[in-house]
Parts: structure tokens; C-alpha cells; sequence
């Protein structure tokens, strides 16, 4: 793949994540190969760890600090042979600019898990955002404020095979047993989980076998996996987190819904863009169909993890876990 097709299909998943669109173009525009990607955007998060030294303040200093780790992140997204690097320096520019700017937050870690705890102490609800494939929690910082901006508290994590965490471990496909465990480590009686692409996989899993989970929302997450189906970037990057070609293709196996749904007591609500491309992640229906309390989104012009339909879910979802964890009338 060219570079200019790669960084045009990375296009709306950067800039959901946060990135300013025009410094994306400027940051990828000079690309030559894919293989330019990581240095190129390991630099542009370098720029900004360099501006947040000079920051006039420390909320400037914070803001330059979340912006790097974005970059970070995105860097990973391309093979790179120092991804594990990258993912480094996201997880310290994150924790960084929290240190900055919210000292109340927290790291939490345990078997299998890292993150940032953050919002308030007495907060009604905590909610958990669980990352997918190759995402991880610097990716989702929009959705984290969405939710804090609603009184919630938010645990961002990776869990195993994902973010900083992706360079000694394998994903594993029973989440529930790390979302257990972050329960355990909170401290709280219960939590919502919001789920991102292949986290959506987990966190409809989890939802259907941790009875804490008391509200669940996916976005783009599979119902069902056919290896068979999924194009060669989608394996290649599946083999390299799950440890090679035939625990990729065991993992894939794993990844179907059907006798999990009926299980799911809690409400859920489950978001599709209709311009997905990836197989498997445009099949939410069937899922908030089997749930009992299931909830279908459909947004027709959205793309995976529809970064270019922002407005068209994402409040809907950040009320629909407010509500059920605050147990307001929707």
C-alpha cells in the first residue's frame, strides 16, 4: 500500500482520536513509503514534548503532553520495529500531562491491565474504556472526556496484548477475567464498559460473564470473526498481538457472540458505522437483537470507530452509561 493510501485510511481514526487534521496532512503529506510512518510521527510527538518543556504555563505544558501522546499512539499504527518504543513514550506523555493536569488522577495496575484512573471520588458511576486490536487508552482520551464531562469516573486501560502493554503479552480472548480484576483493583461495587473495535468483542464478552458490569456500549465491535474473511492487514496485525499466524487464527475462532448475547443482562447499546469496511464489525445487529436489554445505533455515512461521525454517537453513548449507572430516566 502506498503511503498516501495508508495515511488516507488512517485519516478519520486520527483525527478522531484528537490529532489537529492540518498537522496531520503536514506530518504524513512528506511520507514516501509506510515504512516512514512511525519515525515521521515518533518525531511530530517529539515536537510536541519539546513545546510542553517551553510551555508558559502548565496547562499549556499539559495540553502539548496529551497531544504527544496521541502521536505516539498513531505511530504505532503502521509496522514499525520500534512500535514498543512508541507506545512507551504514549503511556509517559500521558501520564505526564495527567500529573499536570489532573494530580487527582490515578494509575491503577495488576495482572494483565494498566491505566489512569480519573473524575471525581464520589463520582455515581465508573466506567471502563476498553481498547481493541491495536488501539489503546492515549487513542481514546475524547471519549474518557465525554464521560468525565458527565460526572462519571473513567478507568482508560490496556489490558493484555494492547498499548503499553502490547510488548510483553498476547491478547487474550477471556477479557472478563482482566475486567474482574480492574473491578477488584477500583475498588467499585460495579462499572459501565465502553468497547472500541475488537474491545467492543471484549466488552460485550465481559458484560455477558462479569456480573459488575452494570451498562455496556460497543463501537464497531465484532459479533462474529471469520478468519477467512478478514483482509491481511487486519491478520498481520492480529498475528503480531496475538504471538503468531495460528494463535491469531485460534483468537479469531473465539470471537462469535451468539450463545453469549441472551446473556447480557445489563442495557446495552450498540454502535455500527455503515461504511465499516472491516468484515465481522458491521454485524452489530444480531447483538443488541439477542441482548435482552439491547439497543441498535446505526450510523450509515459512519466509518470504523466512526471518527467522522463523532456527533452522531458518542453523546449517545456517554448518556446511555450515565443513565444506566446513575438510574435516570434516558
Amino acid at each position: 500500500m502506498k503511503a498516501s493510501e495508508f495515511a488516507a485510511a488512517q485519516w478519520t481514526r486520527a483525527t478522531g482520536a484528537g490529532v489537529d487534521p492540518h498537522e496531520y496532512q503536514r506530518v504524513t503529506g512528506g511520507l514516501t513509503s509506510v515504512a516512514d510512518w512511525g519515525p515521521a510521527f515518533l518525531r511530530a510527538g517529539k515536537a510536541h514534548l519539546r513545546r510542553a518543556e517551553s510551555a508558559g504555563s502548565s496547562v499549556s505544558a499539559g495540553e502539548h503532553l496529551l497531544t504527544a501522546a496521541r502521536w505516539f499512539h498513531l505511530a504505532t499504527l503502521a509496522p514499525y520495529a520500534e512500535a514498543s518504543r512508541a507506545a512507551a513514550e504514549a503511556d509517559d506523555a500521558l501520564g505526564r500531562a495527567l500529573t499536570v493536569l489532573e494530580p487527582g488522577a490515578r494509575r491503577v495496575s495488576g495482572e494483565g491491565f494498566t491505566g489512569w484512573l480519573r473524575g471525581p471520588s464520589d463520582a455515581p458511576g465508573t466506567v471502563v474504556v476498553v481498547p481493541g486490536l491495536d488501539s489503546a487508552k492515549e487513542e481514546f482520551l475524547g471519549v474518557v472526556d465525554a464521560l468525565l464531562a458527565r460526572g462519571l469516573a473513567v478507568f482508560a486501560m490496556d489490558g493484555p496484548g494492547q498499548g503499553v502493554l502490547a510488548a510483553g503479552t498476547t491478547l487474550v480472548p477471556d477479557y472478563e477475567r482482566i475486567v474482574g480484576r480492574v473491578v477488584d483493583a477500583l475498588g467499585v461495587a460495579r462499572v459501565g464498559l465502553v468497547g472500541l473495535s475488537l474491545g467492543g468483542w471484549f466488552a460485550a464478552r465481559a458484560a455477558a460473564l462479569e456480573p459488575r458490569v452494570a451498562a455496556v456500549a460497543t463501537v464497531s465491535g465484532p459479533f462474529r470473526l471469520d478468519w477467512d474473511e478478514l483482509p491481511p492487514p487486519v491478520r498481520d496485525i492480529m498475528a503480531r498481538r496475538a504471538g503468531g499466524a495460528d494463535a491469531a487464527r485460534d483468537f479469531a475462532r473465539r470471537v462469535d457472540l451468539t450463545s453469549l448475547a441472551p446473556r447480557i443482562a445489563a442495557p446495552l447499546l450498540v454502535v455500527d458505522g455503515g461504511r465499516d469496511v472491516i468484515p465481522g464489525v458491521t454485524n452489530g445487529e444480531p447483538l443488541a437483537r439477542l441482548a435482552p436489554r439491547g439497543t441498535y445505533l446505526s450510523v450509515p455515512h459512519g466509518d470504523h470507530l466512526l471518527g467522522n461521525a463523532r456527533p452522531d454517537w458518542l453523546p449517545q453513548v456517554a448518556d446511555h452509561l450515565t443513565h444506566a449507572l446513575t438510574d435516570t430516566p434516558v
